[in-house]
């Protein structure tokens, strides 16, 4: 029988990678009208979620960043943070969130040992994070640009980079090609763990199994179809235990807290 099975080779009829990025393109598809996001007064459809996610991953093409190239993340539930978890991989590159609780030391050394290439951080974790930056070697700190994320809700913090997140974005392309990946091996995400004995070590997540995880999330609940979910769960915690992917493959209203109490949540 081997040569049966031998006769039907890989090809775009019979095979297709997996990964999570598919779920935002069915999502845009079929319910492109249905909001995406609740981050306090804005509102966001999946349509603009989407474009907003292209534009990231064409901006990241034009600075020269692709695959296999680190883009790190410290921010909290907020809607970048949301849009880096596909942007990042449409463009290639490997989505690194951070720890916003992590003290500078440990900061330095992620940015360091993940070879980040291009930073973009909340403001608001600046006093942790713009000490971090100042421990790395020279030529280390020289390769990672800085995109700072101003939020409103948290005033006009001091910006640690020399460009904020939406006028980075302003330079993308909100119809930008960006291709899913050829190899479902590829990787996806680098987290780092922590309660572990000495440095944190980095976890890398492919798409195959970040899709596989997010599909057995939906089963295992079992979800309804569209539903509203409040994010709690840090989304820099092993990606928010890929319910970023779930809720969009679900095509769900996500609402989106800075922090969580009692005032923000009822």
């Amino acid at each position: 029988m081997k040569q049966h099975y031998e006769a039907f080779p890989h090809n775009d009829a019979n095979f297709v990678p997996l990964s999570p990025l598919s779920f935002i393109t069915r999502t845009v598809d079929l319910f492109p009208q249905r909001t995406s996001l609740i981050y306090g007064d804005k509102h966001y459809s999946w349509a603009e979620s989407y474009a907003r996610m292209r534009q990231l991953a064409s901006a990241l093409d034009r600075a020269g960043l692709g695959i296999g190239d680190t883009v790190s993340v410290i921010a909290a539930n907020t809607p970048e943070m949301f849009e880096a978890h596909f942007g990042v991989p449409m463009a290639g590159c490997v989505l690194n969130t951070i720890n916003t609780r992590l003290e500078s030391e440990t900061i330095a050394y992620i940015l360091e040992n993940s070879d980040c290439r291009l930073l973009i951080t909340d403001t608001a974790f600046a006093p942790n994070v713009g000490p971090a930056l100042a421990a790395l070697p020279d030529d280390v700190r020289a390769r990672i640009r800085v995109v700072d994320i101003r939020d409103p809700a948290m005033g006009d913090l001091p910006p640690l980079g020399n460009e904020d997140y939406e006028a980075f974005i302003a330079g993308g392309d909100p119809a930008y090609d960006w291709q899913m990946p050829a190899d479902e091996w590829q990787a996806l995400a680098l987290g780092y763990t922590s309660g572990t004995s000495g440095r944190p070590k980095g976890v890398v997540y492919h798409h195959r199994g970040a899709y596989l995880m997010s599909m057995g999330t939906a089963t295992g609940w079992p979800l309804p179809q569209h539903p509203t979910y409040l994010y709690v769960v840090p989304m820099f915690h092993c990606n928010g235990w890929c319910h970023v992917w779930t809720m969009t493959m679900m095509a769900a209203t996500i609402v989106l807290i800075r922090e969580i109490s009692a005032e923000a949540i009822f």
